[in-house]
């Protein structure tokens, strides 16, 4: 018997989230960090779980697969939206015609937005030491 799983690489600032999607009930299941974490512990605010689950509520599949979430780097927010980002490509990886859906919901948009470096001579990526004039 093989397994049918459809795959997505969502990232989100420094997370990057590896997310299958395996024909189930709905099962969520979270590796952050090579370490299993419960789903509903890890993600405790309403609206990460929000985040989490829209690409599947979205498009009506929320109790057809089962989740498994690999998760390294970043914080919890950003970690919640590099999962969404992966759902919605293992679901475009699915079923193709769930693509306008999830692009018109602005859920396939990767969000390039990543910390500045920081720049020699100044105190950070853009702040710098106090002038003095004399």
């Amino acid at each position: 018997m093989s397994l049918i799983q459809y795959y997505g690489t969502g990232k989100r600032k420094s997370s990057v989230a590896r997310v299958f999607l395996r024909s189930g009930k709905g099962d969520m299941t979270l590796i952050v960090d090579k370490k299993p974490r419960p789903f509903a512990e890890y993600f405790r605010l309403d609206t990460h779980k929000y985040l989490i689950r829209q690409p599947l509520a979205l498009t009506d599949t929320e109790n057809k697969f089962d989740v498994f979430m690999r998760v390294r780097g970043g914080g919890i927010r950003g970690q919640a939206e590099a999962v969404r980002l992966g759902i919605a490509r293992a679901l475009v990886e699915f079923n193709r015609e769930l693509k306008p859906a999830l692009k018109n919901a602005g859920l396939l948009t990767r969000d390039s937005r990543i910390k500045e470096r920081k720049k020699y001579g100044l105190l950070g990526a853009r702040k710098a030491p106090q002038y003095h004039k004399r």
